[in-house]
């Protein structure tokens, strides 16, 4: 175990009185740090299919020669805190994060499902329950009214990855749904779809308008009255997204300078995670930046090819450190389609784009009332494969959180020498990550919302906030 940080600063152990340490329930560390929401906006950065922790956050130089990363260990910029050599970069912003090593998705039947642990890790509930559950930034567009009309409550960028489709509003009406931008953002061509006016001028448009609500003669409270209170709010948002010149400057990388634009990196990922700002700085509530980098995209303004790459996430059954993509590899394989996880479109774009992110919002001041959070669905086994790479493995991985009163330069959990097992009491699910975001936006997780048939649902029933992230 390497306790970088002890999870309680020592004012607050010291605080504690005669509690011991050992007993202290998620609830009592709570208290006694004096937690409460911090954070205003949320941006999740979703690296889906499943990152390998002990090629990354976790690194085992003691593991067995065969098994073991061939990725060095190197110290970050917090004493005793190290990354392997694919986080150079975000190794000079740990002190901005608290790494929560001990992650785990015990859930049966989901480890095997990029789909199912996708739509986990969007809506924090284990799917297949006998209610289809929001997303958590659909849950958070209902509870907390949005800072910018002209822009939706709930957005994810790009939203195109097959996984995207795991999305979902469950019981809440359609105006909660998430907006996906659509496209490949490092296409100097890119834009927004659906946000012009489509040949209509502006008079004519509030004309059209006019006429819709001129038709609103009032309808008995019903659920036919609810049905039509979403599409009027629908009708609201549209109008609000069509007719502001804000819209359409928060999607507009034009905006940048130069040089913040070359930190994050002109590929596709850079592209997506400084469109993630761009959108907290406009006042989204809520943004998930779902991407990879696509076969096809640009640097530098320059289209770019890499041969093989048909599905660049982190799904890696193959050929985990090869140089090129992993296709044809010989005996087949469940991993086919990406390159190996220390190229430029995997781990090299991502360093890259995830310490400019953080830097970025912390020089501008975001992180103050901004919860940043890199999930993943899942980890990598701990031993490579007859295919030279690593299945799915559920018992642990890593998540890091930033900004929003979230502690710096920590660490919470360990696992064994191996990176496959939790060795630490705390050990924290989906569900956790899941009350740890709604805690820090202030909402209780007592409080019930209902479905259209009345029926109470609490948030997060089966977790509880990561107590060192408060």
């Amino acid at each position: 175990m390497q306790p970088l940080h002890s999870s309680l600063h020592r004012r607050q152990f010291i605080g504690l009185g005669a509690l011991s340490f050992s007993s202290l329930t998620a609830p009592d560390m709570l208290k006694a740090a004096g937690a409460k929401g911090a954070a205003k906006n949320v941006l999740v950065i979703f690296e889906q299919g499943g990152m390998s922790q002990k090629d990354t956050w976790d690194p085992k130089p003691q593991a067995a020669v065969e098994h073991k990363s061939p990725f060095e260990t190197i110290q970050t910029n917090v004493p005793g805190v190290h990354f392997t050599r694919l986080l150079e970069r975000t190794a000079g912003i740990a002190d901005k994060l608290t790494l929560v090593r001990c992650m785990t998705q015990p859930t049966p039947g989901i480890g095997n499902s990029h789909p199912k642990g996708s739509q986990y890790v969007y809506s924090g509930h284990a799917p297949g329950g006998p209610v289809e559950m929001p997303d958590i930034g659909s849950i958070v567009s209902k509870l907390i009214h949005t800072k910018s009309r002209h822009l939706p409550p709930y957005i994810m960028v790009p939203g195109t990855n097959e996984q995207a489709d795991a999305t979902q509003v469950g019981f809440l009406p359609p105006a909660y749904t998430v907006f996906k931008t659509g496209g490949n953002l490092s296409d100097p061509e890119w834009s927004v779809p659906n946000l012009g006016l489509l040949g209509i001028d502006d008079d004519r448009f509030r004309k059209r308008t006019g006429l819709l609500h001129a038709l609103d003669i009032g309808i008995a409270h019903s659920s036919i009255a609810k049905g039509a209170e979403a599409m009027k709010s629908l009708q609201t948002q549209a109008k609000d997204m069509l007719t502001n010149p804000l819209t359409r400057q928060a999607f507009r990388f034009s905006e940048e300078p130069e040089t913040v634009r070359e930190r994050y990196g002109s590929g596709m990922r850079g592209h997506c995670y400084l469109m993630g700002r761009k959108l907290i700085e406009a006042g989204v509530r809520f943004v998930t930046v779902d991407v990879r980098e696509p076969q096809q995209s640009w640097r530098d303004g320059q289209k770019v090819t890499f041969p093989g790459g048909s599905n660049m996430n982190w799904d890696h059954h193959d050929a985990i450190y090869s140089d090129s993509h992993t296709n044809g590899i010989k005996g087949g394989g469940a991993g086919a389609g990406r390159y190996g996880i220390h190229t430029w479109p995997m781990m090299g774009s991502f360093d890259q784009a995830f310490s400019a992110l953080i830097e970025d919002m912390d020089q501008r001041g975001l992180l103050d009332e901004t919860l940043v959070v890199f999930a993943t669905e899942f980890g990598r086994t701990p031993k490579i494969s007859k295919s030279l790479g690593r299945d799915h493995w559920t018992h642990a991985f890593s998540f890091a959180f930033a900004g929003a009163g979230v502690p710096g330069g920590q660490v919470v959990g360990a696992t064994d020498n191996d990176g496959g097992y939790i060795t630490t009491a705390n050990a924290y699910t989906i569900e956790d990550y899941c009350a740890t975001v709604y805690t820090k936006l202030g909402l209780d997780l007592h409080k019930p919302v209902y479905t259209p048939d009345d029926r109470p649902i609490f948030l997060c029933k089966d977790g509880e906030p990561i107590p060192e992230v408060f």
